[in-house]
């Protein structure tokens, strides 16, 4: 059975503390239901990271929505679109007629805000949190001739200036390579604007059999994966093999290649991210990434552009609603609704959303999905 998307919703992101967890939800799922043009659904998939024991159900309940299954999911910053493979898969056989993916996450109340390294991990002993992890990978681009400094920058002043058109970012903003390469060092040689933001928000997708609507967006591949092993063998960063995997998956299911897609909304947390996984995703050639963001080719009005809501970088990363944002921002576009950040003619968009931070492995998991006509 075909499955589309039927309707989406988001909060606005950003620190929001003193907002309740189910307002940001009842943002996110009453666009979500009013987009679809229902208030039913059969189930919900649920995916946090922080969320205490019984969110989900403590968040649905104050919103109506009871009586039938729910499911929590936790797969790192790819929770989100977890929910969404998993209520894609609940809808394609028959399982459900209609269910709700909803993501959620309220980091500024949550200790330090983003994911600790375990102790029981070499990392974590180490002390090597997730900055320090892409800050490695930062180093080997720059050592290597890859990318330059100036080329990672640039990825930072073209999501700013993306999110300048999305009234839902977190943070926008005009900047210059020498004002981000000159912001407050994180993790030599991430800079701050280099770096997600802590984030509070929510995201919804309701997703049902396709009918042929003219709000539908069909999804037409979808994949997930979790990493290998990750040691000498590998010749690239951390993450890079997993995202080359788990896309090729999905290019495979979608009947497509990378050259076909014309827009991507992929998870840009650290500038290096998002350029390894331009190369990743097949979008340029190993070692390209960082010249692609330079000459404009991922930008808005570029042949590939990557990230038009703002990114992680700027629309904000609240774990575990980030890849149903993704998903939001690619169906607005589809659908011609994306306002001074419209990509002209957008048919194929792709979502791809990869969390970690489990040592030894190439990454906890990665979501590729590919959606559109």
């Amino acid at each position: 059975m075909d499955v589309a998307v039927h309707g989406v919703g988001t909060s606005h992101f950003g620190r929001q503390p003193d907002r309740p967890l189910i307002d940001l939800a009842w943002d996110a799922v009453r666009e979500a239901l009013a987009d679809a043009g229902t208030d039913q659904v059969d189930a919900v998939y649920v995916g946090t990271v922080f969320g205490a024991p019984g969110v989900a159900q403590r968040v649905l309940s104050a919103l109506g929505i009871t009586g039938i299954p729910i499911l929590t999911l936790e797969n790192a910053c790819a929770s989100g679109t977890t929910a969404l493979v998993e209520g894609h898969e609940a809808v394609r056989t028959g399982r459900y007629g209609r269910v709700l993916a909803l993501g959620l996450e309220q980091m500024s109340t949550t200790f330090g805000g983003a994911i600790h390294p375990e102790s029981s991990d070499a990392e974590g002993l180490a002390g090597l949190a997730l900055p320090a992890l892409y800050a490695m990978a930062a180093h080997r681009y720059l050592q290597t001739g890859a990318a330059t400094a100036e080329q990672l920058a640039t990825v930072s002043v073209k999501n700013h200036a993306h999110a300048l058109h999305n009234p839902r970012a977190q943070y926008s903003g005009s900047y210059t390579v020498e004002q981000v390469l000159g912001s407050r060092m994180i993790a030599d040689p991430l800079t701050l604007l280099q770096c997600c933001p802590t984030s509070d928000g929510a995201a919804a997708a309701v997703l049902a059999p396709a009918t042929g609507g003219a709000r539908e967006i069909p999804v037409r591949g979808l994949a997930i994966r979790s990493g290998d092993l990750w040691d000498h063998r590998s010749p690239h960063v951390w993450g890079y093999d997993l995202v080359a995997a788990t896309a090729a998956l999905a290019y495979e299911a979608a009947g497509i290649a990378p050259g076909d897609v014309d827009l991507f909304e992929v998870h840009d947390a650290f500038t290096i991210g998002e350029v390894a996984t331009t190369e990743a995703l097949g979008i340029v050639g190993h070692g390209d990434g960082g010249k692609a963001a330079e000459s404009g080719r991922t930008a808005v009005g570029g042949a590939s552009p990557v990230n038009p809501s703002g990114g992680l970088l700027s629309r904000g990363h609240p774990l575990g609603a980030t890849g149903l944002a993704q998903v939001a921002e690619v169906v607005w576009q589809l659908r011609g609704d994306a306002g001074g950040r419209q990509v002209d003619g957008a048919r194929i968009g792709l979502v791809e959303t990869m969390g970690g931070g489990v040592s030894g492995i190439d990454g906890n998991a990665c979501v590729v999905a590919v959606l559109g006509a």
